[in-house]
């Protein structure tokens, strides 16, 4: 712990110093006497186009929310708390479903994946748990008092009409299919997600504690074998963004004032019998997001579960954009959504045109070196701070991801340039997904390859 603290110490430090650096080299901290030459945008670029130009600039404080949760998140909370020590006996512990929903298009990795994960389990000294398997195949897992496979009809129909993993989801909170009760917890899993020692021991401090009725924890995307190396190095920055964020919204508010994932999700029983994944076609395509926001109005209370999990980015740029057009697609459906009130999700909408937006924002790019404007100190630092610390964040997700006693400092400094050298290429793709996926139709769930294809000689 106390190596993790100074790990974390120096972290903060750079940090600061990193933001900085990067303010004095954009010129929103002037260190000399220098006065800028004085540029009037009304007389050089007309009215019309100095308050577009201005328009655009101040697009960029959208983001504002969550790049201050991110910077609190990452500085307030140990960035590297270390092994997990478990707080009592995993035999005291309630009961624990960790439930896979899957299509059924990769048995193979599903079988291979509850086989790792039930080992996992029996190595933290766990028994009083199962895992489920809900498919809309037949997967045919073999037969294990532990595992339990529940195929999803194909006539099935929710109340609502909710479809895909919703769909799938709130099928086993029916009366007649679920076997758990009100006081078991139920770990929710992608297909692809690999539990950890770390992650298990973090899901057990935080059911026999009671508190909270939902939790998350980190997901990280660089382990064992990468697929591709681009889609791994740009998801960093989704690893500091749960570090970030994620543990600020749930540590300090206990609300998910910005949503969360659809992995890595403990939840009690009984509350997710009562919030249900029953939210119509609108809670259908982002289903874990409406799921949250849905509780947050009802009054649940969430918590950070230490420990991570591991999950493999895209295999594909391709893939990798259509993620994030349901993603965008999905969030906008909820941020729209007349059964979550603005109260509630206030920091998601904004979070949400920050993103709609970015076409509009990243112009500024291109835009402050051709047609400089003159703007006030305070927003010349809110837009470079913005900067720096969403540049920081890929720096960080491979921090936490190819950690230096790992990989050595030279390769350790090759996958941080790799991660930068990967921000335009991630800024291109999520502008073309904010842009597809606003003129294309929203109600439809594409799903990413999963599966590793092993070369076959022949």
């Amino acid at each position: 712990m106390i190596r993790g603290r100074i790990k974390h110490l120096l972290h903060c430090m750079f940090f600061l110093l990193f933001i900085f650096f990067f303010l004095v080299f954009a010129g929103a901290i002037n260190l000399d006497d220098n006065e800028k030459e004085f540029i009037d945008p009304w007389e050089n670029y007309g009215v019309f186009g100095a308050l577009i130009l201005y328009i655009l600039r101040l697009l960029t404080l959208l983001t504002i929310p969550q790049v201050l949760c991110n910077f609190a998140g990452l500085t307030l909370f140990n960035a590297f708390p270390g092994k997990i020590r478990l707080k009592s006996s995993p035999l005291l512990a309630p009961f624990i479903c960790i439930r896979v929903v899957t299509r059924g298009d990769f048995p193979k990795l599903v079988k291979d994946n509850v086989n790792r994960n039930m080992n996992k389990c029996i190595d933290v000294g766990m028994e009083n748990f199962m895992i489920e398997v809900v498919t809309d195949k037949a997967i045919n897992l073999p037969k294990h008092r532990k595992v339990r496979e529940v195929v999803v009809p194909s006539d099935y129909q929710t109340k609502s009409g909710a479809l895909f993993k919703a769909r799938a989801l709130q099928y086993c909170l029916e009366d007649q299919v679920n076997i758990l009760t009100e006081t078991d917890w139920i770990v929710h899993l992608d297909e692809e997600t690999l539990l950890t020692e770390n992650s298990l021991r973090g899901i057990l401090n935080f059911v026999m504690d009671g508190q909270y009725q939902f939790g998350q924890g980190l997901i990280t995307y660089a382990n064992e074998q990468i697929v591709n190396w681009l889609t791994t190095l740009a998801d960093s920055f989704r690893v500091a963004d749960d570090m970030g964020k994620l543990r600020l919204q749930f540590y300090l508010f206990h609300k998910p004032l910005f949503s969360w994932k659809g992995s890595y999700v403990v939840t009690q029983v009984s509350a997710e019998k009562k919030v249900s994944f029953d939210n119509g076609l609108d809670g259908s395509v982002a289903e874990d997001c409406f799921f949250a926001m849905k509780a947050y109005k009802e009054g649940y209370t969430f918590n950070f579960v230490e420990g991570e999990m591991w999950e493999k980015s895209p295999f594909t740029l391709w893939d990798f954009m259509q993620q994030r057009k349901r993603w965008i697609q999905g969030i906008l459906l909820v941020v729209h959504s007349k059964e979550i009130p603005l109260v509630n999700n206030v920091f998601l909408a904004i979070s949400c045109y920050s993103w709609v937006t970015l076409p509009l924002s990243t112009s500024n790019v291109v835009l402050a070196a051709l047609c400089p404007i003159p703007c006030p100190q305070f927003l010349d630092i809110a837009c470079g701070f913005t900067a720096a610390v969403n540049i920081y964040m890929y720096i960080f997700g491979v921090i936490k991801s190819f950690p230096v006693h790992r990989f050595g400092p030279l390769k350790f400094i090759l996958f941080v340039g790799g991660a930068l050298a990967t921000i335009p290429l991630n800024i291109v793709i999520e502008n073309i997904a904010v842009i597809w996926g606003m003129l294309g139709k929203k109600h439809k769930f594409y799903i990413v390859n999963k599966e590793i294809k092993t070369p076959v000689t022949v």
